[in-house]
């Protein structure tokens, strides 16, 4: 609530706020053959939550809203895997990339609980 008023809850920016967050995480990373791949599949799946959620939002139908859904909280905790290999490849960042982690966390949560009234109403 901000100033007595309930604010929006917007998904479609809080996916890609993460999405900018992770790229510009990762331009700080110094590139090795370790950091490289996970840099990128980092980058692929944390900037991809937030495009299947405009996919999900444009939905055609309610099987079609379900379907991409379903592809947002795998992008999320797929980016959660990447996260944690990172963490691995690079301890010194650990408390950024715990932040990142959370994020997706709660995205992943958040987008089974959609699937979960979603099927619920089926």
């Amino acid at each position: 609530m901000t100033n007595g008023r309930m604010t929006k809850y917007d998904l479609e920016e809080r996916t890609a706020k993460l999405g900018e967050r992770i790229i510009k995480f990762t331009k700080e990373i110094p590139v090795n053959p370790v950091t490289m791949p996970l840099i990128s599949q980092l980058v692929k799946s944390g900037t991809s939550i937030g495009a299947n959620y405009c996919e999900a939002d444009d939905a055609e139908s309610r099987n079609d809203f379900k379907h991409k859904i379903g592809i947002c909280k795998k992008e999320a905790r797929e980016t959660k895997h990447w996260l944690r290999m990172m963490a691995v490849a690079m301890p010194q960042l650990s408390n950024e990339i715990g932040t990142l982690w959370n994020e997706a966390k709660e995205l992943n949560l958040i987008f089974n609980a959609i699937i979960n009234s979603i099927n619920k109403k089926n």
